[in-house]
């Protein structure tokens, strides 16, 4: 049963597939549902704003996090329009400010003169930093100096939340532990993302995203067959999980503290995110008892799911590659009799049903290998898309590089980047949010910033004066 929450007037909406949207809001504790078309975007015969309001306006995050996951947390919460003050090193901020090369070109001198003079005397910005970063402001703060630890206590006092990254413990010993925030700030919602947790044997192990990806089952399933080894993931997948994770914790500790008026302490951390993400891996041990295999692109169950060598495109070094999934006997017969010219593979009893595909399965992938590599990727992307037309779809998909992915049609229509200017770079491009807002995504209003871009500008929201943030800086605190 939904109840009423206090001081909550929220505005819910749910799409379904028959292009409803149905408006759920609280008013006063009641709830009142009605529907309007999507397509026309209107409500009551009003014509519907595109995207929304910022959600988090008004909500200050102190952000002490570093490298991926903390920062992917704090940047979601930024897109949503939470103003998310980062706190970096003195003199060298985020660890991710030095993983460079690739950087953005710098701007000459002359084309950013009104930068502070510090501005110039900058590394390059690195891509690594510029990715996890945008819709944030940076102040530098020493706060193992007294003064430093002052100015993170004034923040905390104004705060709505505070993300941090260390091993645990570390921060209580600096003055800036749960207990000690929670006093300052009751309201406070303080987040610790670790690589195993508050508790446990482990807790007190710096967490890695590839060390995590090893130790929690990710790396066992990854990869092709044994004896092969074992590989990692090409990106920093249990970061990014955590990150997402953290972020939905947050966002309902904030929920929760509209109807308790407290704060909350979350713990989140790579090792637990990543053994929630085995998903039915995990679910198939713990209910059967089975251990699992590396498949290499291969499906345990479906045959024939997998990546297959294509024919290279002219001038092109080595294979093209193209990722097919018949997932049912409709979708093989369909894939021998319209793809490829193999009419006689349904009917073969080696080939006939799944159960048999899949006994039979080095059989099968040999015959199909052969087919494709008659022909390039291209080709073959043809013969799927008519077969798709004709209504006889099958699961299919290009292995596209980077460039590729960002050339992708689809993702040209869906404005997958956004260009910034960055005072010391100039027009920079980057990843845009993944989530649209009534057909809007939320807007990137803030550039990744330089190291210590707005450190003057927070000290006087503070009620620091000119010069005692000049003294301060001179001192190394900021």
């Amino acid at each position: 049963m939904l109840r009423n929450i206090p001081g909550c007037n929220s505005l819910l909406r749910c799409y379904s597939s028959t292009n409803t949207i149905a408006r759920m809001s609280f008013v006063n504790g009641n709830v009142k549902f009605r529907r309007f078309n999507a397509s026309q975007a209107s409500y009551n015969g009003v014509q519907e704003p595109r995207g929304i309001p910022s959600p988090l306006a008004g909500i200050k995050i102190v952000d002490l996090t570093r490298v991926l996951a903390g920062p992917t947390a704090t940047m979601l919460l930024a897109d949503l329009g939470a103003d998310v003050i980062k706190i970096e090193h003195v003199g060298k901020g985020d660890d991710t400010r030095s993983w460079y090369p690739p950087s953005a070109p710098l701007l000459p001198q002359s084309s950013s003169e009104s930068l502070p003079e510090r501005a110039h005397s900058l590394p390059p910005e690195s891509a690594y930093f510029l990715s996890a970063n945008r819709n944030k402001r940076s102040v530098t703060i020493n706060f193992k100096d007294p003064a430093g630890l002052k100015i993170i206590y004034r923040l905390i006092e104004q705060a709505d939340i505070l993300v941090e990254n260390y091993i645990p413990g570390k921060l209580a010993k600096l003055g800036l532990g749960w207990e000690k925030c929670h006093k300052i700030n009751p309201r406070l919602i303080y987040a610790s993302i670790t690589g195993y947790g508050q508790t446990g044997p482990y807790r007190q192990h710096a967490g890695y995203d590839v060390i995590v990806e090893g130790e929690a089952g990710l790396m066992h399933i990854t990869g092709e067959p044994y004896p092969a080894k074992p590989v990692k993931v090409g990106v920093a997948a249990t970061d990014v999980a955590t990150g997402l994770y953290a972020h939905g914790a947050i966002m309902a500790a904030l929920i929760g503290r509209e109807r308790t008026g407290k704060g909350c302490w979350i713990d989140c951390n790579l090792f637990e995110t990543q053994i929630a993400g085995l998903a039915n891996i995990a679910s198939s041990y713990l209910i059967a008892g089975q251990e699992a295999q590396r498949f290499g692109t291969a499906h345990p169950s479906v045959v024939p799911y997998q990546v297959f060598p294509c024919k290279a495109s002219e001038g092109q070094d080595g294979d093209d590659f193209i990722m097919i999934g018949a997932g049912n006997d409709n979708q093989f017969n369909t894939l021998c009799n319209l793809v490829l010219p193999l009419p006689s593979l349904p009917s073969d009893p080696r080939f006939s049903t799944n159960a048999l595909r899949v006994a039979n399965r080095n059989e099968l992938i040999k015959i199909l290998e052969i087919e494709l590599r008659k022909e390039t990727k291209a080709h073959w992307l043809t013969k799927f898309k008519a077969a798709t037309k004709a209504g006889k779809g099958v699961p299919h998909g290009p292995i596209n590089n980077i460039k590729e992915t960002f050339e992708h049609e689809q993702a040209v229509a869906r404005k997958v980047t956004v260009e910034v200017d960055h005072p010391r770079a100039g027009p920079i491009k980057l990843v845009a949010p993944a989530v649209s807002y009534n057909g809007e995504k939320m807007p990137v209003k803030r550039h990744p910033p330089w190291l210590g871009e707005h450190s003057d500008e927070v000290l006087a929201e503070l009620g620091y004066s000119t010069t005692q943030v000049e003294e301060l800086r001179a001192r190394g605190v900021i």
